[in-house]
C-alpha cells in the first residue's frame, strides 16, 4: 500500500505523462484499473504512475516521505508533458481532523493561492516544462461517509486551487464535485472513501479531455 504503482506501460516510447498523488489515483493499481490506468488505456499513450495510498502534501518523515508518502517527493524532473497531481485531504483528514484547520489550510494553500505547499509543488512542476492537471476529490451526495466533516474544508481548499489554476498559465483545474449523482453508491468503493472502478475509469475521462483540449 506504501509503494508507488510505478510504470503504467512496459516497453515502448518512455511515458510522458506522470501521475502523483495520494489513493485517490493509487486505488485499483493493483488489478490494473486505477485513475491511471484507465488513462493511459484511453489516451493510448504510456503513463508513469508514482502515486501512494495515505500519501500527504505536507510530510516531514524522511525515510517514508521518499518512498512516496510525501506527494512532493514523488515527482522528479523528467521529460514530462503532463503531471497529474492530487492531495491534501489526507493532510486535512489525518493532520487535523477537519476540525479548525485553518492553520493547515494556508499551510497548504494561502487565500491568495500564491503561498503554500502545493503553489511550491506547482511552481517546481512548471518550472520543469511540464503543464499541471490538477485533480479535486469525490464528493458523496446523499449519503454520509467517515470523512463527511472534511466537505467544508475541502471547498475551500479547492476553490484556491482553481484560483491558483486561473491565474497560472499551463495549470489545470479538473473539480469532480458533480461526478456522483445523489445517493448514488456505485461511484465508491465499500469504505465510502475510495473511488469504485467504476469512478476511477469515470475520473481518467474527464482528465482526458483535459490533456486531449490543451
Amino acid at each position: 500500500m506504501l509503494l508507488p504503482s510505478g510504470a503504467r506501460a512496459e516497453g515502448g516510447d518512455a511515458p510522458r505523462i506522470l501521475v502523483i498523488g495520494d489513493s485517490l489515483l493509487a486505488w485499483h493499481s493493483s488489478s490494473g484499473r486505477s485513475v491511471a490506468d484507465r488513462l493511459e488505456h484511453l489516451l493510448g499513450q504510456p503513463v508513469q504512475d508514482r502515486s501512494v495510498s495515505a500519501a500527504r502534501m505536507i510530510y516531514h518523515l524522511p525515510i517514508s516521505g521518499a518512498v512516496g508518502l510525501a506527494i512532493p517527493k514523488q515527482f522528479r524532473d523528467g521529460d514530462w508533458d503532463w503531471v497529474v497531481v492530487n492531495g491534501g485531504g489526507n493532510d486535512l483528514w489525518l493532520g487535523c481532523g477537519c476540525n479548525r484547520c485553518d492553520r493547515k489550510l494556508n499551510r497548504l494553500l494561502s487565500k491568495s493561492a500564491d503561498k503554500g505547499a502545493i503553489h511550491k509543488l506547482v511552481s517546481r512542476i512548471r518550472d520543469s516544462g511540464a503543464k499541471v492537471l490538477w485533480l479535486g476529490y469525490l464528493r458523496s451526495p446523499g449519503f454520509d461517509t467517515p470523512i463527511e466533516s472534511c466537505k467544508d474544508d475541502g471547498d475551500i481548499l479547492e476553490a484556491r486551487i482553481a484560483t491558483l489554476a486561473e491565474a497560472e498559465g499551463g495549470v489545470f483545474f479538473q473539480s469532480i464535485t458533480d461526478l456522483v449523482p445523489p445517493g448514488d453508491r456505485s461511484f465508491h468503493a465499500a469504505d465510502r472513501i475510495h473511488p469504485s472502478m467504476k469512478a476511477s475509469d469515470a475520473i481518467a475521462r474527464r482528465l482526458a479531455r483535459v490533456i486531449r483540449a490543451n
